[in-house]
């Protein structure tokens, strides 16, 4: 369990319990659209015209994963929110978007009988979640709080152009797919219909969130489980877009865009692992040397 500060609010039950849910059903659901985008097969909830938006969104609940998992070791909200709270982002939006589009799936309109169920299994499964979410994340915010606690390991000056460059780019352009669709589509370098357009524009929004979070939060220890699923994402995903490459226009400024904002992703979540790796070698020095000076024994 993590060292947290005193103060804060407390970390609830129930969105440790949600983020291991979410990690279980993302490792099951994310591994299975991902492995079928690699193999070329287009397999989801509704018909895409290529594999590589299934594939992606598969990737994104893949890489977020053990972060996740890490949520129930904190103690305090202030050191998993950059995290939970884009969580919170995915699972409201995607429901959102598979309800608007409910015409649009499996279940309306009929297939063969495995894309059938898994559009029924996914229907229901984020409307569980999604009012779980709901009533988690509020009564956690409704949770009383002490003081703030101090900021152990702020952020290195020249990381935060980077980073708000970064969140702001994700931001915008989930924003873009999410509420016009129709338009921001003809900016993404493979073939989406409506629906991929809107759930790929949730997951950038969510990516957009945690970044800036992050940059906001200003605190390495406060972005544990964020900095596991940044370069997660970013691997899952170049790994889709590699297998599946011949279905992406990488003559596009849209797909070198992408490849961009990957690695900034991937160069993020490493950066930040090292340099907090760096930090917590200081402190154990810095407490070693103490207990020498103390004459106790380490």
């Amino acid at each position: 369990m993590t060292n947290a500060p005193e103060g804060g609010r407390p970390l609830t039950a129930g969105v440790a319990v949600l983020a291991t849910a979410v990690a279980v059903v993302s490792l099951l659901v994310g591994g299975l659209l991902t492995a079928v985008s690699l193999t070329g097969h287009v397999f989801g909830a509704w018909p895409s015209p290529e594999s590589v938006s299934p594939g992606l969104i598969g990737a994104a609940m893949l890489g977020t994963a053990p972060g996740l998992f890490t949520v129930a070791k904190a103690r305090r909200w202030e050191e998993v929110r950059t995290l939970v709270n884009p969580l919170g982002i995915v699972l409201v939006g995607l429901f959102a978007v598979t309800l608007l589009d409910a015409g649009r799936l499996y279940i309306a309109r009929g297939g063969s009988i495995i894309p059938v169920l898994f559009s029924l299994g996914w229907l229901f499964t984020l409307g569980l979640l999604s009012v779980a979410a709901l009533i988690t994340l509020t009564w956690q915010h409704l949770t009383p709080a002490g003081p703030p606690p101090p900021r152990t390991a702020p952020l290195p000056a020249w990381a935060k152009p980077p980073l708000a460059v970064l969140g702001s780019a994700w931001l915008g352009i989930g924003a873009g797919l999410l509420t016009r669709p129709s338009f921001w589509a003809d900016f993404v370098p493979w073939t989406v219909n409506r629906v991929d357009t809107q759930a790929l524009g949730v997951w950038a929004l969510a990516l957009g969130v945690g970044v800036l979070g992050a940059l906001a939060e200003d605190d390495l220890d406060r972005t544990r489980p964020a900095l596991l699923a940044l370069p997660g994402t970013a691997i899952a995903a170049a790994l889709v877009l590699a297998f599946r490459a011949s279905a992406v226009n990488w003559s596009s400024g849209p797909a070198l865009g992408l490849v961009c904002m990957l690695t900034g992703l991937l160069v993020a979540g490493a950066s930040g692992r090292l340099l907090l790796g760096s930090v917590s070698g200081d402190r154990r020095a810095g407490a070693a040397a103490g207990a020498v000076r103390r004459g106790t024994p380490r």
